[in-house]
């Protein structure tokens, strides 16, 4: 069977490894330079890393580099806190388990999964071509692509395939034409809070300035800082801040003065100057949320962000991205594969397993935005927190906090969500419960020892009691 992968990102290159592998001749076209040409290396820049956890193993164990990737990736056990008075609190991800998350260069990776799509003799990477129309019920993409990667002629390049996967991210080409069939739903939604990415470097020792196996996080309510481990002993840090903050921080003493009363503890670390510098010369970046549905048409369907983008809070957006793969490649027979027929039902049963569970994941990456700036800094997050951990000590798989579900399993993403629901209902009741029986207990213990006492007099005469021994 042929296949057409639009879009050569994480998600594009990971498909052609594993629809590669199982024999299928692939062509995978990336609008953007070689990354190992002088043009592919000047568009080289920083990135906010990504956390790879179960979903996305499972993939790159389908295609049989997990551990590869894994070599190069440093273990994240859990958030360490840091607080506005300079103070630390580590809170691990799975005290239960012991589980953890990944942090993994977005560079490396997309560069390793592109290489092994080479290596495969029956998939071909075609650089330098974008995607400028499709009939999806043809199977036929048309690409424009550059001769070289200084030319300026272009020569148009038609595809025919018996499936063409849409991996070309949030501002999708492929989704483009899709949406003129009918009954296609299209949302997309900004965020008004944007990010920049700064820069912690290693010791003069070339040692961690910061305890390497967290996700570092300054949690300030409205806004937050995160920082995560690289190989090579620095940290990527990330600021994410609503746009009418970073518009007032124009000058270097008003981004110092800033940083000095809100991140007191990592200015030392990125340094007054280099952070003045990368401030001030980045441009805030947007996050958009993005949801399609159905994610197919005729012979065509989307992946990754080009199906549902999301905000990068729960980091699932890889992970999400990768289990498309590895639903769209079980829900495809092989047997039908290999001449093209049925492709098109396969492709509906696709859309329509995971529609909802694209948009639940949406919902819950901006909910953990809310949880990682805000809900950290409450005593109430904490309790909850404790609580979940308890019943899951003690029942198990039946009580699964909803980080542990989304994060460390392979739970749909919309019974994750019903499961929470399902929790806050118990524990609702739960704390009622706990209210009526302390009522009754206290109004047990008033009615035995004031039987002949009005119920007025009995509370005045036991508060006043209580209030003279705490005299």
């Amino acid at each position: 069977m042929e296949i057409t992968i639009v879009g050569g990102g994480l998600v594009g290159s990971l498909a052609a490894c594993i629809f590669g592998q199982k024999g299928h001749k692939v062509q995978l076209y990336e609008s953007r330079p070689d990354p190992n040409s002088a043009a592919g290396k000047l568009l080289r820049g920083r990135s906010i890393n990504l956390a790879l956890s179960n979903r996305g193993r499972a993939t790159l164990r389908r295609a049989g580099l997990e551990e590869l990737v894994l070599s190069k990736a440093i273990p994240m056990r859990g958030r360490m806190l840091h607080g506005q008075n300079g103070s630390v609190k580590a809170v691990l991800y799975d005290p239960v388990a012991n589980q953890c998350i990944y942090s993994v260069s977005r560079r490396y990776l997309n560069e390793l999964l592109l290489q092994e799509a080479a290596a495969l003799p029956n998939v071909s990477v075609n650089f330098n071509c974008k995607l400028i129309d499709a009939d999806a019920g043809k199977g036929l993409a048309k690409f424009r692509k550059k001769d070289d990667d200084s030319s300026e002629e272009e020569t148009l390049v038609e595809k025919r395939s018996d499936l063409i996967i849409g991996a070309d991210g949030a501002h999708s080409a492929l989704r483009q034409t899709l949406l003129k069939r009918p009954m296609t739903n299209f949302s997309q939604k900004y965020i008004q809070h944007g990010y920049i990415e700064l820069y912690i470097p290693a010791t003069d020792k070339g040692e961690f300035a910061l305890e390497k196996n967290h996700l570092h996080i300054w949690p300030r309510d409205r806004f937050m800082l995160i920082a995560l481990p690289n190989l090579d002993g620095s940290f990527t840090v990330t600021l994410f801040m609503p746009f009418e903050i970073f518009d007032t921080l124009n000058t270097e003493e008003k981004v110092l003065t800033f940083f000095d009363g809100q991140f007191p503890d990592a200015v030392p670390l990125l340094g007054r100057k280099n952070l003045c510098h990368d401030f001030l010369t980045t441009k805030p970046s947007t996050l958009i949320s993005i949801s399609c549905c159905p994610m197919n048409g005729g012979k065509a369907v989307l992946v990754g962000d080009a199906a549902h983008a999301m905000v990068p809070f729960y980091g699932q957006g890889m992970n999400a991205g990768f289990e498309d793969i590895l639903i769209l490649e079980e829900i495809i027979p092989n047997s039908d594969l290999s001449s093209g027929a049925g492709v098109e039902k396969y492709l509906e049963q696709f859309s329509t397993a995971r529609s909802s569970d694209a948009q639940a994941i949406c919902e819950l990456a901006m909910y953990n935005y809310e949880e990682m700036r805000h809900l950290v800094n409450q005593k109430s997050y904490y309790w909850r927190r404790m609580i979940d951990i308890g019943l899951n000590k003690l029942l198990g798989q039946v009580w699964t906090p909803l980080y542990t579900s989304v994060t460390f399993s392979a739970t749909p993403y919309s019974k994750c969500i019903e499961n929470k629901k399902w929790q806050d209902k118990v524990i609702s009741k739960m704390y009622a419960y706990m209210t009526v029986a302390v009522g009754a207990s206290v109004a047990t213990y008033l009615v035995s020892r004031y039987q002949r006492e009005s119920l007025t007099d009995l509370v005045v005469k036991w508060g006043r009691e209580m209030l003279q021994q705490k005299l």
